[in-house]
């Protein structure tokens, strides 16, 4: 979504914040997947709390987005769910693995 998202007029143009909103959202996806290896799951959970904390600087991003005219409200209510929903789901990840310790 979020790729699709920066290559869209004005902000395809703008390329600190296109940059930032692209590293924000492979950032929360990779560190899921660095974890993944981990030797622990105490270690598989820290790499998850950086994957929500990615989610949470993109949902900020997506205000800057906004507020620079960028989007629509619209489009940014649609993408933050999205990633309120990606928090969710690594949230409950992350407790379901504490739990297994």
């Amino acid at each position: 979504m979020i790729y699709g998202l920066t290559r869209q007029d004005a902000l395809a143009q703008d390329f600190g914040l296109k940059d930032q909103l692209q590293r924000a959202a492979v950032s929360a996806m990779t560190n899921i997947a660095e974890g993944f290896d981990c030797d622990s799951n105490a270690e598989f959970a820290r790499f998850l709390g950086y994957s929500r904390r990615s989610t949470v600087e993109l949902q900020s991003l997506l205000y800057a987005t906004l507020d620079a005219g960028y989007i629509s409200e619209e489009v940014f209510q649609q993408h933050y769910d999205q990633a309120n929903k990606v928090k969710a789901m690594v949230s409950a990840f992350k407790r379901s693995l504490q739990k297994r310790d």
